[in-house]
């Protein structure tokens, strides 16, 4: 099914950019990237998602020596591997390799010791959407994964350090009001208490269209499946390309001083509204919607739908767990440098606690995970302890619960 060009949409009705915001910045420190990558050993776990694969092709331009990516998705990293090597001109290192593991599995150590050093390492592997956040369980697993995992993983670093490390974060980490936002905001607090010793960034960005898992990627498999479109109307987010992703996460990683935090210098009249896009996209595609009062009925309107009838879109208001109506990048209390760079933002003075506050917070949140006695609630309560910014919303629905 020919759907619409996705990359020319993108630029035509949500970044509105026809070329990369961070494209200026790239010319300008391109001899200075070219000298920190070419020929160097570069690490990228989680490699395989939207933002790492976008990573790895922006990294790749500057010619790295070695390659190596990991990642729990088998099948992402195949389709990672074919999209590489079929893409005309594209250069992949002689020594490329991939693996299907976890970066918190033993086996993991054994391959890094093995295939080390690196000199550039980066991060993508994280619990990211706000709908990971259900119960005591999805949330342990998302603390496991965006904390205690990245912590470990640091402390490996300490004993075989690289020349960078990235560790992505999430414009949710500023002002959190769900639980994956404080558990970003608590790993930054991890990076940054390490950035003594490693060089570290990090860096916040908006929400990359049509990424994998994403409402607006979940377009195309409901068209694909003949299913009913469902869309919050009231929800705003800044946006950039899947292209835009990986370089802003290189050029972080790359030209950063160490505790810094990165972030896309976007207006917020560039918001977008997710009910515009969708609007958008069923315009670019030549299809008519017809507005629907529940998912329901949009559900039974796909039914008796033929090929030639309005498509069944349902626009509601936002009421889960955790849910922003908007979107920012720092806070009222951080120090942030707008001049250095055009298309970045920098945050200067990002708290960095001694390893040994940090080893204690991250203890106390293990020991009432291992204590088998606690809900949702009580992790909470643990995050704001540490987190006093973190103001959860709390409405006992979960997107699960919505198409």
């Amino acid at each position: 099914m020919n759907i619409i060009d996705i990359p020319e949409f993108i630029k035509e009705h949500i970044t509105k950019r026809p070329t990369s915001l961070f494209a200026p910045d790239i010319k300008k420190y391109k001899k200075q990237l070219s000298e920190k990558i070419y020929g160097k050993n570069v690490l990228v776990i989680g490699g395989a998602g939207t933002i790492g694969s976008s990573y790895i092709k922006a990294i790749l331009v500057f010619k790295p020596a070695k390659l190596v990516v990991v990642d729990t998705n088998e099948n992402g990293l195949t389709e990672l591997t074919r999209d590489l090597r079929s893409a005309p001109n594209q250069y992949v290192p002689e020594e490329y390799i991939t693996y299907p593991m976890s970066f918190g599995d033993p086996v993991f150590e054994k391959m890094f010791l093995a295939h080390g050093p690196f000199h550039i390492v980066a991060n993508f592997a994280a619990h990211k959407h706000v709908r990971s956040e259900k119960d005591q369980f999805s949330i342990e697993a998302m603390i496991e994964n965006n904390v205690f995992r990245a912590k470990s993983f640091l402390d490996l670093l300490l004993k075989h350090k690289p020349e960078h490390f990235f560790c992505v974060s999430t414009d949710k980490a500023a002002n959190p009001v769900n639980v994956m936002g404080a558990s970003k905001k608590l790993m930054e607090e991890v990076i940054m208490s390490y950035s003594s010793d490693i060089q570290i960034t990090t860096a916040r960005f908006a929400n990359v269209a049509f990424s994998n898992g994403s409402l607006l990627a979940g377009y195309i498999e409901r068209l694909f499946k003949n299913q009913p479109i469902s869309c919050p109307a009231d929800v705003k987010r800044f946006f950039v390309s899947p292209e835009e992703s990986g370089q802003i996460c290189m050029l972080a990683c790359m030209l950063g001083k160490s505790g810094e935090i990165f972030f896309p210098k976007l207006d917020q009249e560039e918001q977008v509204y997710f009910k515009t896009v969708t609007e958008d996209f069923f315009k670019a595609s030549k299809r008519e919607i017809i507005l629907c009062n529940s998912d329901q009925e949009a559900r039974e309107k796909v039914l008796t739908r033929s090929e030639s009838m309005p498509y069944p879109v349902y626009f509601f208001t936002s009421d889960t767990s955790g849910e922003k109506l908007y979107e920012e990048f720092y806070t009222d209390t951080d120090e942030v440098d707008l001049q250095q760079f055009e298309s970045l933002g920098v945050i200067k003075n990002a708290r960095k606690l001694p390893i040994l506050e940090i080893e204690i917070c991250v203890s106390d949140l293990q020991q009432l995970l291992n204590s088998g006695n606690y809900n949702k609630q009580d992790i909470v309560n643990s995050l704001q302890k540490h987190l006093p910014d973190f103001q959860h919303i709390e409405t006992g629905k979960s997107l699960d619960q919505k198409m």
